[in-house]
């Protein structure tokens, strides 16, 4: 005759097994393939621990150079041949760990188990599973959408060193559409950027100059060895005249963009290393993304006008604007002049640059990079992402310095291009002094006002110039 077993000792075994199950699972969670060394599946549990150990080794690995050289991080997340093994390893890894936490249930053998026990297992199961896997799947995409984006927003084209210490990019803004996207930029600026520092001083150059010189052996050089002189040639139309001549720049990939930097280099004594150009109306689909931008909005400013209505306004103080009011911030030519819409353009690259977070990337890296691929197109090559990332952050740490060759300093119809080029260097050297200063304030050319008059919202007025065009703290001048 069987043994009759107590109902209190079967309570107390069936609570044992219960725990020692969840203990597995637990287990899984914290340290893959222990439960399987411990249940006696060794071979299994072996295997998985070396690959865990592995893979803990080699971020703890990576957490140590990121410490002594942050360029290796950087490097690392912008390489696409990284990524796509990072992505890999990631998806691997969600099906493995998935694969060992169901092992782990059955291990802890659920069918010897009460029914309310049997399915308590399940659940707990079900979302440890779904958990680790699912976050590991989502790490993957996301890791995914940085491969594709780095793909599609950067070429592979060769890398161009420092020049004097300093990378020199030309930005570009310009309306979308078949006639306009590409065609005649409406806001050019040189973001010119210390290779050490990351101090960063913006020279902006309107859009109406004329009379300019080209970067001497250049294509418009050649064509125009006295200068843009004839009529109605203007800075912002160099693109134009370039696509109806495409046969002299059989060459470039671009011939607009490189007729620009041409232009640019002959006039600022700069030379060039990359150029983005920005779609300024597909520009609201990337503030959106990020969330919106805050500016401290001085003026009125309409929504609309110069040849078409005024639909809205956007109201004075300090505010976060979406994409829709930050674009009209930035345009808007209706009560103002090109030169405040400059400064304002100038305040809001410099609201882009201290509010776009690390953080704000990384929470909404997939948003931003899909509105990026619409928004921009550079010639900077994927191999130096990593430094110019690194360069930005850096940046984003010290004050960002503007010098804009406009009324009162410079008319525009009949430039003195000998100034422009000793003003670009005069900031250049304030520049690197200040970086030798080791992070201490740098000495200020113009102190910026804090109140005071202010024209289309921007401060200051046309015949004095706009603190936001001449400023050693953009910030304090917006």
């Amino acid at each position: 005759m069987p043994p009759v077993s107590s109902p209190g000792l079967d309570d107390r075994l069936a609570r044992v097994r219960f725990r020692r199950a969840v203990t597995l699972m637990m287990m899984t969670l914290v340290v893959p393939g222990s439960a399987q060394l411990v249940a006696g599946r060794k071979q299994v549990g072996r295997i998985a621990l070396r690959v865990w150990l592995g893979l803990v080794a080699a971020l703890v690995l990576v957490v140590l150079i990121g410490l002594v050289w942050s360029g290796f991080i950087f490097w690392l997340l912008s390489n696409t041949f990284m990524l796509g093994v990072v992505r890999l390893v990631l998806f691997a890894l969600a099906i493995g760990w998935a694969g060992l936490l169901v092992d782990a249930w059955r291990l802890g053998q659920p069918l010897e188990m009460r029914q309310k026990q049997r399915l308590a297992m399940v659940g707990i199961n079900g979302f440890l599973c779904f958990s680790v896997a699912g976050t590991l799947l989502f790490a993957s995409h996301v890791v995914a959408v940085q491969r594709d984006f780095i793909t599609a927003m950067f070429g592979d084209g060769v890398a161009s060193g420092a020049h004097q210490g300093r990378y020199n990019v030309l930005l570009l803004g310009g309306d979308s559409g078949a006639d306009r996207w590409g065609l005649r930029p409406d806001s050019i600026t040189v973001a010119s950027i210390d290779a050490e520092s990351g101090h960063t001083i913006l020279f902006g150059l309107p859009r109406n100059m004329q009379n300019f010189p080209f970067e001497e052996g250049s294509v418009m050089a050649e064509q125009f060895p006295d200068g843009f002189d004839c009529e109605g040639c203007y800075l912002n139309s160099l693109s134009t005249w370039a696509a109806d001549n495409p046969e002299l720049f059989a060459k470039y990939d671009n011939p607009g963009v490189e007729a620009t930097i041409e232009a640019v280099e002959g006039i600022t004594g700069l030379t060039i290393n990359y150029h983005v150009m920005v779609n300024l109306q597909g520009f609201r689909n990337l503030v959106d993304a990020v969330g919106g931008v805050t500016m401290n909005v001085r003026d009125r400013i309409p929504i609309g006008g110069v040849g078409a209505p005024v639909t809205g306004y956007i109201e004075p103080g300090v505010q976060r604007l979406d994409g829709f009011e930050t674009l009209w911030f930035a345009r808007s030519r209706e009560n103002a002049d090109d030169y405040s819409r400059m400064a304002r353009q100038k305040c809001v690259m410099n609201a882009m640059l201290e509010q776009l977070s690390p953080k704000v990337v990384v929470t909404k890296f997939e948003k931003i990079a899909r509105a990026s691929e619409d928004v921009i197109s550079t010639d900077l090559p994927a191999s130096e992402l990593g430094r110019f990332v690194e360069l930005a952050l850096k940046a984003k740490s010290q004050p960002l310095a503007t010098v804009s060759f406009v009324p009162p300093l410079v008319d525009t119809a009949h430039p003195d291009i000998a100034l422009i080029q000793e003003r670009v260097q005069e900031a250049v050297e304030r520049s690197r002094s200040r970086g030798e200063q080791d992070g201490t304030e740098p000495r200020r050319t113009k102190p910026a006002p804090a109140g005071g008059t202010t024209t289309g919202g921007s401060i200051g007025s046309l015949s004095e110039g706009y603190a936001a065009n001449d400023a050693a703290d953009l910030s304090a001048a917006c």
